[in-house]
């Protein structure tokens, strides 16, 4: 499975903003999908993950309520909206695939490359 995603920019406190991850190869199926960012200086966490049916959906506590993680099976694709953005929010962005839920990144079985959110006061 490959993974790319797509949708960071620079955006100004408050903004919304939508990361979209698609899956290329084999695609998403029976895969959980996870998001996850890593900002500069800082280690990678957890941002929120689904499972594949999207009947278990889990947010760091960090962004409960900020954010909507959902997938489109048929497409491929699993989005994270954010919303009321935040300077702390800055960050490489990753989607990672697995095929159990989890909020682990050392047991995702694969990672997309990262796309950059910065968000300015």
């Amino acid at each position: 499975v490959q993974l790319v995603e797509s949708g960071g920019a620079l955006a100004q406190a408050g903004d919304s903003l939508r990361l979209s991850c698609a899956a290329f190869g084999r695609g998403l199926s029976g895969y959980a999908i996870a998001w996850f960012r890593q900002a500069p200086g800082r280690e990678r966490e957890f941002v929120a993950v689904i499972n594949w049916s999207g009947s278990t959906i889990l947010y760091a506590d960090s962004m409960k309520g900020r954010s909507t993680i959902s997938r489109d099976n048929a497409k491929n694709m699993v989005y994270l909206q954010m919303h009321s953005l935040k300077p702390e929010d800055t960050a490489v962005y990753y989607c990672a695939a697995n095929g159990v839920t989890s909020d682990r990144d050392d047991v995702m079985d694969y990672w997309g490359k990262g796309t950059l959110v910065i968000v300015s006061s």
